[in-house]
């Protein structure tokens, strides 16, 4: 049953109700291996659940248009402050609803249309919102974009020394939503303050590493850091802006009044929640946990003849070009999907195929390791991972559903947080 229990939804809206018992039970029988994805705290579930909801408070705490904010101002401080002392910053914005929009608060707060910007190329591994040609921030601003080199699928510095130099961009992006590789922020500084660009750290993905130590920290080398605070932080899905003071204010007015009316008090408070959580040991050595769990599965990946991008990772993400294994990455992501094992398919660097029909799939260990499973079991899962692979080739449903049979199997000896099933 669902935790915190639902007996109200469930007697006024019971088809919905269900839909989410429902969903909280395929959470709990699958490998949830999207990268960008994980399992929240019981105590982060209920603070979202909150009659918080019911309250809006736009501006910022001691600077509101609406009054009645007497117990909002101390719970957005809270968030504040302990998103300062986690990430070592002078400032933090908690109010960004999503990653995107504190992305876009950055070209408010720095940028003017028109103004040349630059991020890692989206088929490379960046993001939307780093001037990809279907975004606002590609239509809006004149973007260019840097990659990876072919022959190692790492970023290749020395272009994006060279683009730096030739296009003078206002800000330079660095991050993205398929990097498996660590982020060499000194490197990326020091071409920003060679070509009078701000540098920003899209974290989004990594947040949750560097919280627990377990990747370098863009704080002293990017002035303008953007995150998302679920993926590895394991919070509610909201987003944050950290910066040094140079620039706080500047995103602040970005934010509010610029993008945004008021904040989502109720996810304000769960991520309060999740940083008072990802300030404890007990995280460390998740985050830790979670990188030696997707070192190991890239090995067993690896043995079992897929191909990784750049060979490997050095975070929770693998990426793997399924071209050698003779299927695309959307048939395969569907067949590994109903095998129990959830990811996403992907394109990969240099990928021949279509976005929307690519070569790869894009998986992580963030929210497997929340549900407890370590190094011992990541053979056990490559194994299944290629079989239903092999299984999708040959169209054998019935291989597919054993394998979703034992993946539930091991799955019920692994408590997820929010759900048990009734007995």
């Amino acid at each position: 049953m669902h935790q915190p229990a639902l007996p109200h939804l469930s007697q006024a809206d019971p088809v919905l109700a269900e839909l989410v018992q429902a969903e909280a039970g395929r959470q709990f029988d699958k490998l949830r291996m999207i990268a960008s994805e994980n399992y929240v705290s019981e105590a982060v579930l209920e603070a979202t659940g909150t009659v918080l909801t019911n309250k809006y408070s736009e501006g910022y705490a001691g600077r509101r248009y609406y009054e009645g904010q007497q117990l909002i101002d101390p719970i957005e401080t809270m968030a504040v402050d302990r998103a300062k002392a986690l990430f070592g910053v002078d400032h933090a914005n908690v109010q960004p609803y999503s990653g995107s929009p504190a992305n876009l608060a950055v070209y408010l707060a720095f940028a003017s249309p028109g103004d040349t910007v630059m991020g890692m190329a989206l088929p490379s591994g960046g993001h939307l919102t780093h001037g990809w040609s279907v975004s606002a921030t590609g239509k809006w601003f004149r973007s260019v974009q840097y990659g990876v080199r072919k022959e190692t699928g790492v970023v290749d510095m020395d272009q994006v020394r060279d683009l730096a130099r030739a296009e003078r961009p206002k800000l330079i992006f660095c991050g993205g939503t398929a990097i498996p590789r660590t982020i060499d922020f000194p490197a990326f500084a020091e071409i920003a303050g060679e070509v009078g660009a701000i540098l920003v750290a899209d974290i989004a993905h990594i947040a949750g590493l560097i919280a627990g130590g377990a990747h370098p920290s863009p704080v002293g080398h990017a002035q303008v850091i953007t995150t998302t605070t679920h993926k590895t932080l394991r919070g509610p899905r909201g987003a944050m802006l950290l910066s040094d003071a140079e620039h706080a204010k500047a995103l602040d007015k970005a934010v509010f009044p610029g993008l945004q009316g008021g904040p989502h008090n109720h996810t304000t408070a769960a991520i309060a929640v999740a940083l008072g959580e990802a300030s404890g040991p007990a995280f460390r050595d998740y985050a830790h946990a979670v990188v030696a769990n997707a070192k190991a599965l890239a090995a067993a990946l690896t043995e079992r003849g897929f191909e990784l991008v750049s060979g490997g990772t050095d975070n929770h993400l693998i990426l793997a070009d399924l071209t050698s294994k003779g299927i695309g990455g959307k048939p395969a992501a569907k067949a590994l999907d109903r095998a129990g094992v959830e990811l996403n398919y992907n394109t990969v660097p240099f990928d021949p195929r279509k976005p929307f029909d690519p070569s790869g799939i894009r998986l992580g260990t963030a929210g497997i390791t929340t549900r407890g499973l370590g190094v011992a079991e990541m053979p056990r899962v490559a194994e299944w991972m290629d079989r239903a692979v092999t299984a999708a080739g040959t169209g054998d449903e019935q291989a597919i559903e054993a394998i979703a049979a034992e993946v539930a199997e091991l799955m019920a000896g692994y408590p997820m947080p929010g759900w048990a099933p009734q007995v």
